[in-house]
């Protein structure tokens, strides 16, 4: 890997939360591709993660058109000073404000852009609300007692304390980051959340247009971590506790994060979603409908569609998921149809394709669940492929996940002539059969099914594999679609109208200048 990148400005600046160029595969893939798409744009990457331990290396070799890079830890800064604290009293009034913000978002009501605008110019740098008046101000003591004994429903005041302060303080941070970021014409936010929340502070700040992409629903992926999280803590006895009503540490963190996706909609134009449903989702949330558009996913049709050729003429009865090893793309659930796969389809295989290393506990979980079902000679944990190398060699792409946006993976599957079984998730029932009329009457490239129905997974496969006719009927409409609807010369086009609206009036004023 080269040096990182330093410059004094860019034209676009992407704010990344998680992902490129410290996470490979999916949002990551698509990133590098909009970059090699646009050479004669100057990007700056500011990347967001938890920790630094957790991103150790850079995945991608950098495009020349990146120009510079930061990378910021929004967990690695949450250890008191080493000096003690002085006494603060803390900004009245700006505290006031927070508070009319609070209630505003609990209850449901519209919040004025200029309540929303208020409040994060207290917590800029020389604000009314400074880093330590956060920490350790009275105003702030106040606040936190109040609110725990009015709306808190777990007995533990230590928990929401540290529930508090761990959810809020990397937004100073944040506004640290905006006021020392280069100068550039444009931003584009990869999601919501903390990069969104960044985004929204420096359209504020500067006036510059902000770029929305959400491939996913931020908030609703959240929800779903926050579901799964053993870390959020419920102190609530037996007899309190309401087994049908979430804890009240995620309750807080998931209005946590919807405040942030409203504050990222009111300060972005355009808001991009991936497809129709995400969009009316995106509008029920908050955004302006006026703002929001579509632009599916695209892939590399010219480097897959050679890969046809590669195929043998009989079908091989592989079974490939390819993606992250991880709770959300439900692994677990494939290995279990897989039981039922090779029960009727002795030959069968299933080759899982992807990282190992983001979950090492899951992986441990998968690997004991093929002993235990007795598949250890045919379910394989390949580890990151060749994307090239194994469409060629199997018959069917397979998509377990309980969650899900507009995945890359289905679609390069089709560009190379394999058909996909994938459960109900975000467009993969779009993809598979189709969106409008015309759409539809390619055919079916696939099923859909349940999620966490390994029973149904395993039927819907074997039906494509057991009859030679189907699948090469799903195969041809997945070829069919694919080319007409996503490919990556359709994408670019439409992220070069992106681009050029938004750095438009730069160039003008340059112009005039």
């Amino acid at each position: 890997m080269s040096a990182t990148p330093t410059a004094t400005e860019a034209d676009v600046a992407l704010l990344l939360e998680g992902t490129y160029p410290f996470v490979s595969g999916g949002v990551s893939s698509w990133m590098h591709q909009i970059l090699l798409a646009h050479p004669d744009v100057r990007f700056a990457l500011v990347f967001l993660g938890s920790r630094r331990d957790d991103y150790p290396a850079m995945r991608y070799e950098l495009p020349a058109n990146v120009v510079h890079l930061e990378t910021h830890f929004l967990h690695d800064s949450l250890a008191e000073a080493p000096n003690a604290p002085r006494p603060r009293t803390g900004n009245a009034a700006a505290f006031a404000d927070i508070d009319a913000l609070h209630t505003a978002f609990r209850g449901g009501a519209a919040v004025s852009p200029k309540l929303m605008h208020a409040a994060c110019a207290h917590i800029k740098p020389g604000g009314a609300i400074p880093e330590h008046d956060f920490r350790h101000a009275e105003a702030a003591w106040q606040r936190i007692t109040h609110h725990y004994r009015k709306h808190c429903s777990d007995p533990s005041f230590v928990d929401y304390f540290w529930s508090v302060r761990i959810m809020h303080q990397p937004l100073w941070q944040l506004a640290r980051i905006a006021d020392q970021l280069i100068p550039v014409r444009a931003y584009h936010s990869i999601s919501t959340g903390y990069a969104g929340f960044l985004g929204a502070l420096l359209a504020q700040a500067t006036g510059r247009p902000l770029i929305l992409t959400e491939h996913g629903i931020y908030t609703k992926e959240r929800k779903i971590d926050l579901f799964q999280s053993e870390w959020i803590n419920d102190n609530r006895n037996a007899f309190q506790r309401d087994p049908t009503e979430l804890s009240y540490f995620r309750q807080l963190w998931i209005r946590f994060f919807e405040w942030m996706g409203r504050l990222s909609y009111d300060a972005a134009d355009p808001i991009i979603s991936l497809y129709e449903t995400n969009r009316r989702r995106q509008i029920a949330d908050g955004a302006a409908a006026e703002r929001t558009q579509v632009i599916p996913n695209g892939v590399a049709i010219a480097r897959l569609a050679p890969l046809r050729a590669q195929r043998v003429d009989e079908i091989p009865p592989v079974l490939c998921l390819i993606g992250r090893v991880v709770p959300i793309k439900d692994v677990k659930n494939f290995i279990r149809a897989m039981r039922t796969v090779i029960t009727r389809l002795p030959g069968a295989e299933a080759w899982i394709a992807g990282p190992l290393d983001e979950d090492p506990a899951y992986v441990a979980e998968c690997r004991q669940l093929i002993d235990s079902l007795d598949l250890g000679d045919k379910v394989r944990l390949l580890g990151m492929q060749r994307i090239d190398a194994l469409l060629p060699r199997i018959g069917l792409v397979v998509l377990s996940s309980i969650s899900e946006a507009l995945p890359l993976v289905v679609l390069e599957g089709f560009a190379a002539g394999v058909p996909c079984i994938s459960t109900d998730v975000g467009a993969c029932r779009q993809l598979i059969e189709g969106g409008d009329a015309e759409d539809r009457a390619f055919g079916h490239a696939g099923a859909v099914v349940g999620i966490a129905d390994p029973q149904a997974l395993a039927d819907a496969a074997l039906d494509l594999l057991g009859h030679p006719e189907r699948w090469r009927a799903a195969r041809d409409a997945g070829i069919r679609r694919v080319e007409a609807r996503y490919s990556d010369a359709l994408m670019f086009q439409r992220y070069r109208a992106v681009y050029d609206r938004a750095l438009a009036p730069s160039l003008t004023k340059e112009r005039q200048s």
